[in-house]
């Protein structure tokens, strides 16, 4: 709305999650910062972050459609393996800005799916997001590329991944597996 760029996190609101690394970027001019979430710290990043939407837990299709409805999304926590919240912004088409670190580092591809920035480093989450929101052409286009990467990433894909993993852990023999868009 507004004409103002949609950036959203979706995430437990918790210390070990680091969204205050967002306060600057919610304070770029022309971005929206929407949080969806809840957790011990959500009254502190209230605080923090006065100008941002703190939409409390959403979950099934009104989950759905808050990706649907995101320009860029953010993913803070340095700590992640799945990234679970990443794939399903990229399955919404929704480029991804992440920390270089964990699970973004198998999912986000810069500067073709998103951006990856050095952990913990607030201005270079808010550069990120700044450079998405003044280009809707990346957005597009990383958005689109972001969809195709995750695309053939099913539960039954991932389980067949991990068994081809123990196979050549217990036998040595290794089975070559990729999910595939």
């Amino acid at each position: 709305p507004n004409d103002e760029v949609i950036v959203g996190y979706v995430g437990r609101l918790a210390r070990e999650k680091k969204v205050e690394l967002l306060a600057e970027a919610a304070r770029l001019p022309g971005v929206r910062l929407v949080i969806v979430g809840d957790g011990p710290t959500r009254a502190a990043m209230q605080r923090c972050m006065p100008q941002a939407l703190f939409l409390g837990p959403k979950r099934g299709p009104e989950l759905a459609r808050f990706y649907a409805s995101l320009d860029v999304f953010v993913h803070t926590g340095p700590y992640e393996t799945f990234c679970q919240t990443v794939q399903e912004a990229m399955a919404s088409g929704v480029p991804v800005v992440a920390p270089a670190t964990g699970g973004p580092l198998d999912l986000v591809k810069p500067g073709v799916t998103g951006t990856l920035v050095p952990p913990g480093d607030a201005a270079a989450f808010a550069n990120a997001v700044a450079e998405l929101a003044a280009d809707p052409q990346m957005r597009k286009e990383f958005g689109e590329a972001a969809y195709e990467a995750v695309a053939g990433r099913t539960w039954s894909a991932l389980g067949d991944e991990l068994i081809a993993h123990y196979r050549t852990a217990v036998i040595g023999n290794p089975v070559k597996v990729m999910v595939t868009a």
